[in-house]
């Protein structure tokens, strides 16, 4: 073959010596090049679209190169949508957008993936693209496609000119154009975000506030708390989640703030037509709640101005009262707080229908009973005026020991392991001089009142724990009894505040550990019912009791770093991937009878004092 065999190749601009730019330009050419071969030339082909803003109030479209469909179940959805060069920078994950329907209604959605992509073929892991990419040190976002993983949240549509919402039932059509939500009323009703209730903190996205173009431009999030939506989810209890340094304690005493406020009451009964204010009992064993009764010095009045505008309760509760346990020699200092102080005393009678009260450590099977039979006998021997020193007495008896061992009632090794741990009590617990705490109940009870019962100056944890669980048992056993001794209790719409809950409420072998457990789960069982709400605080949810967490409706999870802690939870996985880097004050909120699962910011500025100087 000779060259004049292969033409003439002058019409390509080329001398027959090839040419080293026309070889850059146009002999290595991609697929894309070769299928624009009817446009012109390749440098016609290529001509870059000159491109200004953001499309308007978009984001960008739905794309259907990969499909676009929505399913039944999460992995049939494929629901994709192209951001524009200009919007690139500001989209984040969790973000929520809105692509509209051709006939009014809309499709609401969450961000749950970020992807750059190659818009035209080609290999950029290579030396010569690197070091071009790191001497420009400018990326051209034309180059790339970004598309954004959606995942549809709710349909919204109108009926008879109210926003509602339903599961997502259609898919939208191709290149609808998606925006990011910023309507008040359209974010709340997607997510099912009451108007009114309980407040909790402001939604937010990445730590982010998530801004409208209201006023103000923030959203509250709060829990449901009327009887006309359903029962208040105050009833069907919450749990505050949170590491040291979370805002555990500051989220929940602005939360606690609002059940004390002066507009929220409830029905003393179910039916009744009297509503009074909630009483509220916190046990505290940090002194850290008694500082409700004080206005936070370090809010300003632009503070107090915003919290008024949102409708939240601040600023310090007055009716707020400090029960104080008398312990032994244990004295308690307040120079932290200005709340009144009421000292009060645990008396031994107490522990006739609360056996586990009068044993130290775990009884078994055998044990539980015989302590149960002795306590009775001693209770109809001396009264019900019988104190732990007298008890102790009595049981100190050889005559006694040898009658229940021959009427085979008691075994002798029984009774002697019963009285070793009656025996083992911590010292100072029972019949201290002070007021009994059951004399104290109409004080202790009271609608409107915040009731705390600190337990920081007792240094004993066995000596602290029966303080809380006798009171705490106490106001459950009145609260679900059909003939209660105290009718105050049984009348009063209740919350239980319990920090560190799970030193108090941990599943364990012995039986009075049973029996306690067994309380408070069918307390929240009845809750609602009853109106008594159980409020717990804690670093290690965990270690509370299964049966008792599983009542538990309302979940507010702050910073955990231990994964056993952030599994127990029990919240989506795309919340409780992000509970390990949330900052102080960062939470999600998981309610299921109340909003779709969310993340939320709290208020930076607590709304009564807190913290000591």
């Amino acid at each position: 073959m000779t060259d004049s065999d292969l033409g003439d190749f002058s019409e390509f601009g080329g001398d027959g010596e090839g040419d080293a730019e026309g070889d850059r330009a146009g002999g290595a050419r991609d697929a894309d090049t070769d299928a624009d071969t009817d446009t012109g030339t390749a440098s016609e082909s290529f001509e870059r679209v000159a491109y200004e803003g953001g499309g308007g109030d978009g984001l960008g479209v739905l794309a259907v190169s990969e499909g676009l469909r929505i399913g039944e179940r999460e992995d049939e959805t494929r629901l994709r949508a192209y951001v524009t060069s200009a919007n690139r920078s500001n989209v984040r994950l969790g973000r929520y957008l809105v692509a509209p329907y051709p006939d009014g209604e809309s499709l609401f959605c969450r961000i749950v993936g970020l992807e750059y992509g190659r818009r035209f073929h080609g290999d950029d892991a290579n030396e010569i693209h690197a070091r071009r990419a790191m001497q420009s040190g400018d990326i051209d976002e034309d180059d790339y496609r970004f598309v954004a993983d959606l995942e549809p949240v709710s349909v919204l549509y109108r009926d008879d000119g109210e926003l509602k919402r339903r599961m997502p039932d259609r898919v939208p059509k191709p290149e609808t154009v998606v925006r990011e939500a910023d309507d008040d009323a359209e974010i709340k009703t997607a997510l099912k975000i009451p108007d009114a209730g309980v407040f909790v903190g402001h939604l937010a996205v990445g730590g982010e506030k998530v801004r409208t173009g209201a006023t103000p431009p923030t959203i509250d999030y709060r829990v449901k708390d009327d009887y006309a939506t359903g029962d208040p989810l105050a009833f069907r209890h919450t749990l505050v989640a949170g590491g040291t340094g979370s805002g555990k304690t500051h989220t929940a005493k602005n939360v606690l703030r609002q059940y004390l406020s002066e507009e929220r009451t409830y029905p003393v009964e179910a039916g009744s037509d009297r509503e009074v204010q909630a009483a509220v009992v916190q046990f505290d064993p940090q002194d850290e709640y008694a500082q409700m009764h004080d206005d936070n010095p370090d809010a300003t009045r632009e503070d107090e101005h915003r919290w008024e505008r949102e409708g939240i309760a601040h600023g310090g509760h007055d009716d707020t009262v400090a029960f104080v346990p008398k312990v032994g020699n244990a004295t308690y200092t307040a120079a932290h707080h200005g709340a009144d102080q009421v000292p009060f005393t645990i008396p031994f009678s107490m522990a006739r229908s609360r056996p586990w009260l009068a044993a130290s450590a775990g009884l078994n099977d055998n044990q539980y009973p015989a302590l149960q039979d002795l306590l009775q006998r001693f209770f109809r021997q001396r009264g019900a005026d019988g104190t732990y020193e007298e008890f102790c007495a009595f049981l100190d008896d050889p005559a006694l020991k040898e009658e229940l061992d021959e009427s085979g009632k008691v075994h002798e090794a029984t009774y002697e392991a019963v009285f070793r741990r009656v025996r083992g009590v911590p010292d100072g617990v029972f019949d201290q001089d002070a007021r009994p705490i059951t004399d104290l109940v109409e004080q202790f009870v009271k609608p409107g009142r915040l009731s705390v019962v600190p337990t920081y100056h007792i240094s004993d944890s066995r000596a602290t724990e029966t303080v809380v669980l006798a009171l705490a048992s106490l106001l459950v056993d009145e609260k679900l009894s059909s003939d209660p001794r105290h009718p105050r209790i049984a009348e009063t719409p209740l919350v239980v505040g319990m920090d560190e809950a799970h030193n108090f409420l941990a599943d364990a072998d012995t039986v009075q550990a049973r029996h306690v457990v067994a309380k408070f789960t069918d307390a929240a069982k009845q809750g609602r019912k009853e109106r008594l709400g159980l409020f717990l605080i804690t670093q290690d949810p965990q270690d509370v009791a299964e049966s008792v967490f599983k009542q538990i409706n309302t979940k507010v999870v702050l910073n955990l770093g231990d994964e056993d802690a952030i599994k127990s939870v029990n919240i989506p996985a795309s919340l409780a991937e992000k509970v390990p880097y949330m900052e102080t004050g960062q939470m999600v909120v998981y309610s299921p009878d109340n909003s779709e699962p969310v993340e939320l910011v709290g208020l930076p500025t607590c709304l009564t004092r807190h913290g000591r100087d």
